[in-house]
């Protein structure tokens, strides 16, 4: 991919939004869905900010031209094209970082690289606001893991050991100023899980003011135990197979990590869904 212009030196007024552009330069070349993604935030957002200033339009206007390059180097990609596409390609890539910082927590391996995962996570969860209101298992997964790459920095920071899984949440930590959390790099691929897996029901009931993140908290609830056979001919949209492909992705997500239960459910809402083309 050919790389793009730079842009100008950040306006003070857009320092909320400096992560979300380190994380799209970060991923020009590993995933420039992502690095897409994170632009079109970082540019809605400045829009909203400030948009008269001169240094910041400018800014704004150097990011738009980014953000026609990508588009134009992308071509017909779906995740561009068919919103609901993107939504699952950011939805299933922030959860795969969360995913895999939980379980090195979980396991008491503490070190820059999963901080950086739980934080990039929060950041991308900020990223699907392009598409529409959060879900309320989103807004909690990005206030757990905004918090916790705090928490765990600042452990290490101060040379303590930070307690593993959940623990009292602090609510008026913010990563967003803090600068070293962010600032190592990710690993290409997340480490594979080891005996440790993700198992977010063995928190204790009170484990933290106000979040809980039962098993498959990713996955649609209320998914039915049987589904019903196709009685006719199905007239599918691609929205449809979209969302279909969505669940499938979290289903494979979730088998990484070993969490049969939520693999399970997602496959039979994507079954449901492909047989009666009705959620």
């Amino acid at each position: 991919m050919a790389a793009l212009a730079p842009l100008p030196p950040l306006p003070p007024q857009f320092k909320s939004i400096q992560h979300h552009l380190r994380t799209a330069q970060e991923h020009d070349k590993r995933d420039p869905v992502v690095a897409y993604y994170c632009r079109l935030y970082a540019m809605q957002t400045g829009m909203k900010i400030d948009s008269k200033t001169p240094d910041c339009r400018k800014f704004l206007s150097k990011l738009m031209d980014q953000l026609e390059a990508l588009k134009k180097q992308l071509g017909d990609n779906e995740a561009i094209t068919q919103e609901i596409v993107g939504c699952a390609h950011l939805e299933n890539y922030a959860l795969k970082m969360f995913l895999y910082a939980d379980n090195e927590d979980r396991a008491g391996r503490f070190h820059k690289n999963m901080i950086k995962s739980f934080y990039t996570a929060s950041l991308l969860i900020d990223v699907i606001t392009v598409f529409g209101e959060l879900t309320d298992e989103n807004v909690k997964h990005r206030k757990y893991a905004r918090w916790k790459a705090t928490y765990i920095h600042n452990c290490l920071k101060n040379g303590e050991t930070p307690q593993a899984g959940p623990v009292g949440i602090e609510e008026d930590n913010d990563v967003e100023e803090n600068e070293d959390a962010g600032a190592t790099s990710l690993p290409t691929q997340p480490p594979q899980p080891s005996s440790s897996t993700y198992d977010p029901g063995s928190m204790p009931s009170s484990s933290f003011t106000g979040i809980q993140i039962p098993p498959g908290a990713h996955a649609p609830a209320n998914t039915p135990a049987e589904v019903p056979h196709s009685t006719g001919d199905i007239r599918l949209t691609p929205e449809d197979f979209a969302r279909a492909q969505k669940y499938c992705k979290y289903a494979g997500s979730a088998l990484q990590y070993e969490d049969v239960s939520t693999a399970v459910q997602n496959l039979q809402k994507a079954l449901k869904l492909l047989t009666t083309g009705r959620e």
